[in-house]
Order: C-alpha cells, then structure tokens, then sequence
C-alpha cells in the first residue's frame, strides 16, 4: 500500500518527467518516470524532507555518492541498496546550483551602473555569479567583452535581441549571503556543484569547473546566513566599502524563498542605498515597475529596483532587452 508522503513524490516525479525534463536530461525523465511508477522507491524518496525531495536535487545526490548514470533498473538497483545513505545526504542538500552562465543575464543590468561596484549576491551558493568581471561574453547579435587581462577560460555565449549596454563592471568588493555557504576550493563542494548538472547539458559542468578555479583563487567574503532576515542583509550590506555603489543581485534565489520570507526580503532591500538587480519569473512577486504581464512576458524578468529591462532566460542562454536604447551609467 503507497502512503500519502509516497504518492506525491509519484505525483511530483512524473510531472518533472512530462514538463520538465524533457528535451534538457533523458536520462533524468527516464529515472523520474520511473520513481513515478516504483512504489519501493517513492517510499523511499518519501523519507526525505518534503522541501529536499525535488528531483534535480535527489538524482544529483545519487551521483555524488556514486550511482550509475544507467537505466532506470540500474540506478534503482543502486538506491535500494544505499536508500539510508541517500536518505541523510539529501537530508541535508540544498538545491545550490551554481551557473556562471547567468552573468551573462546580468551584465546588461551590471552595465547600467556606474562603477565602482561593490557587489552582493543573496543565495550566493560558492559565489560563481560574483564575478562577471573575470568571465568572457560573445553576445550573438552584440559584441564580445574580454576581461582586462584577455579572454578568460569562461567563455559565456548568449543569444542577444535588442541595445543593452554592455561593458565590463569594475568590481572592487565581492560578498554572498547563502544558508550553507560552499567554498569553491573544496573538491567535496566542487563535486556536489558539478553533480547538480543535469546529465545531457554539454558544456555546463567544464564552465562550472573552470568558473571555481577563477573563484578559488581569489576567494569572495561568504557569509551564513539567512538572506530573508533583514539584519543578515543590513549586516553584510554595512561591510561594503562606501566608496562604492553597492549593488545587491537575486539572480534566481527568490523563488525557493517562502512568500513571507520574500515579502522581508524585498522590504529590506527597499530599505537600502543600494541598486537591487534581480532575475526572477514574472508573476512572483509585485515589485515590478510597470507592472509584468505573466502571460505575455515570455522568459524572466531582468530588472533593476524593480524596473524591467529584459526577458531573460533563467539561465542566461538569452536577453531579450526591452527597455528602449541603452541608457547612460548611473
């Protein structure tokens, strides 16, 4: 008999398998039909916390800790042979993933802003999108931009629609705020980011590793700590040099942040002086200036203190600018 806790991770699974991982991952739509269809191993996947049970996240833990990228049959062979081990590991997971390709999302913000920048990302996991100074950018339909020093072994390319500005940042203070901060010099950390790469997504684990190496060898000031508790982010915020504009970036944490959190989040950052520069889907939340048509947007919304400048992908893959031509640093 399948319990309520089973049945909906068989509910959640499948959906992941016909909406979400098709055409991204094969083999995960093939693990996520299957855990949908095995009432051993929704059982098992049940055990988990409910906030830790998300698939991307399950199915990487699996591979951190040394399951076959196989079959379905194969892997869960495999994790009903080590169901207790998954269960604590998940237990204690995140979903932290990790993109640098989001910079390339940012950097028509970033390049509004006058520098110097001291920057401050809220969910900043190992900090890889603390340093979109340090990577290279060939915009399809733009210009590339190199960073001082040459091309870097971060090479982000991003379909581009419109006029963004688009410059180098000058970066002069680098600071995150995350629940469990990774440190990027960690081969146990450096292996659960790269873990979180979905199996089928060429390129992105190579970017991932290339990205911590640059992160690794001038490593930015990580803070634990919980972003949607407005003393953390005043906190961290008051360590910024004040010969700097303080910009503070959410590309892509608040959707995993409960409403109520969201709604202190958003306040807090209100409450600063500081640019707020935001990657986020367009019905979450109700600071958008105009208002954001959900069902016309199409992608994310870029936006800067709560004003939208492009659909992006969540990701970074592609900018849509739609904020007129580029404005001037300010």
């Amino acid at each position: 008999m399948i319990t309520d806790a089973a049945a909906a991770v068989a509910e959640r699974y499948d959906r992941f398998a016909r909406d979400e991982a098709p055409g991204r991952s094969a083999l995960y739509a093939d693990w996520a039909s299957g855990v949908a269809g095995s009432v051993a191993v929704a059982g098992i996947l049940a055990r988990i916390p409910e906030t830790r049970r998300q698939p991307p996240l399950v199915f990487a833990v699996t591979r951190l800790l040394g399951a076959p990228e196989a079959p379905f049959a194969v892997w869960s062979a495999w994790l009903l042979a080590h169901a207790d081990e998954v269960v604590a590991e998940a237990s204690r997971r995140s979903l932290q993933t990790n993109e640098p390709q989001r910079c390339a999302a940012l950097l028509p913000a970033l390049s509004t802003v006058a520098g110097p920048i001291a920057l401050l990302e809220l969910g900043a996991s190992a900090g890889l999108c603390l340093y979109p100074d340090r990577y290279s950018y060939r915009f399809g339909g733009g210009r590339d931009l190199d960073p001082a020093d040459g091309e870097s072994r971060v090479v982000l390319e991003c379909d581009l629609v419109g006029d963004p500005p688009l410059r180098m940042p000058e970066i002069v203070w680098r600071a995150g705020i995350d629940l469990a901060p990774l440190d990027a010099a960690d081969p146990n950390d450096r292996r659960f980011l790269t873990a979180l790469v979905w199996p089928g997504e060429a390129g992105r684990a190579a970017r991932i590793d290339a990205a911590l190496d640059i992160v690794a060898a001038d490593p930015p000031l990580l803070i634990a700590g919980d972003a949607s508790d407005p003393a953390v982010v005043h906190s961290a915020a008051a360590r910024a040099p004040r010969d700097a504009t303080l910009v503070v970036t959410t590309p892509g944490v608040l959707p995993h942040i409960p409403r109520e959190g969201r709604e202190r989040l958003l306040g807090a950052l209100r409450e600063l002086d500081a640019v707020w520069i935001s990657i986020d889907p367009p019905g979450l939340h109700r600071a958008w200036r105009p208002p954001v048509d959900e069902a016309t947007w199409g992608g994310f919304v870029l936006g800067r203190d709560g004003v939208p400048l492009a659909a992006v992908d969540p990701l970074g893959a592609s900018v849509e600018w739609r904020a007129g031509p580029s404005p001037p640093p300010g």
